[in-house]
């Protein structure tokens, strides 16, 4: 365990700026940039997963295969390295080169694969099961329970934090590409804080596979054109993630991508840079104005966003 990246509580901030911008009362910002040195809070779930395997003397030795638009690939590469294992990581034509490079830091073998991230998911599948390599995936599908439901233990870190310094807020934004930050984070604020939170799912309107899944009663597999809220940019949810979110969240909404660069300025702006994808709750937030009294937004409200990454990542 002492090879593992520096396990570190991250800051719960105010911001004035924010909630004066948005006409709240407070607005509280769960900041996950720095999680670990990795840049965002994926670094709780596979090397969190990996860890546990370490526990139990499997992971030496073994290689973890998985697919990553971002910050997921990451996190499998640093946890492989640690506990010496090895990753292989597939990624999309559109992921960028320097992104690739920086899954090569931490010692993955870094190969492309398809034009979206469901072709390089689809092989990194194909060739674990042909390899004898463990899948470790942030998704779940049926048959695929076990990995992803451990990995989102591992995100319940961040509200465990959370809850343990501050009282329940009157809303959550939490956004969500496959759902299991959005669901992990729901489910521990449902146990901690009851009905009491509304808890508000985001999603890019050009990728609303939660969204849609919840109102058709389903998962739905959606298409639409990429969103630069590319960590966000899943088409067909998580099963697992589905199925609590159905259960636990309040509302679900979708930001334009305009929006979406909007809110992120806005964080730059009060001093929290982030990324498209990890500002996108605040990005929610601060787009309701016109549906405000749907979501039960006065000026009283005390909202809580989470950070999800830095700007670079």
């Amino acid at each position: 365990m002492t090879r593992c990246p520096a396990a570190a509580e991250t800051p719960l901030a105010s911001s004035p700026a924010l909630a004066q911008k948005a006409g709240v009362a407070d607005v509280l910002i769960k900041d996950e940039r720095m999680r670990m040195g990795l840049g965002s809070f994926k670094a709780l779930g596979a090397a969190y997963v990996i860890a546990c395997d370490a526990e139990a003397g499997l992971a030496r030795a073994r290689t973890y295969a998985t697919a990553s638009a971002g910050n997921h690939g990451l996190s499998v590469a640093a946890g492989a390295q640690a506990f010496g294992a090895q990753a292989v990581i597939y990624l999309a034509e559109t992921v960028p080169e320097a992104f690739a490079d920086r899954l090569r830091s931490f010692g993955a073998d870094v190969r492309r694969h398809g034009a979206v991230y469901e072709d390089s998911m689809a092989e990194a599948k194909r060739a674990s099961d042909a390899n004898g390599w463990e899948l470790l995936s942030d998704s779940s599908w049926p048959g695929y329970f076990d990995v992803p439901h451990r990995l989102m233990e591992g995100y319940t870190v961040l509200m465990q934090e959370t809850v343990a310094a501050m009282h329940a807020p009157t809303h959550i934004f939490l956004q969500a590409g496959v759902g299991g930050l959005a669901a992990a984070c729901a489910a521990y604020a449902r146990k901690s804080w009851g009905d009491e939170p509304r808890i508000v799912v985001v999603e890019p309107e050009v990728a609303p596979a939660l969204f849609a899944s919840i109102i058709a009663g389903c998962a739905q597999v959606t298409e639409g054109p990429s969103s630069d809220m590319g960590r966000l940019d899943c088409k067909e949810p998580s099963l697992i993630a589905l199925k609590g979110l159905a259960r636990d969240a309040n509302d679900l909404v979708l930001i334009t991508e305009q929006e979406g660069f909007d809110g992120a300025a806005a964080c730059t702006e009060a001093g929290f840079a982030s990324s498209t994808s990890g500002a996108a709750g605040l990005s929610a937030l601060l787009a309701s104005t016109t549906h405000r009294d749907t979501l039960g937004l006065t000026d009283a409200s005390r909202v809580l966003v989470i950070l999800s990454e830095e700007a670079s990542g």
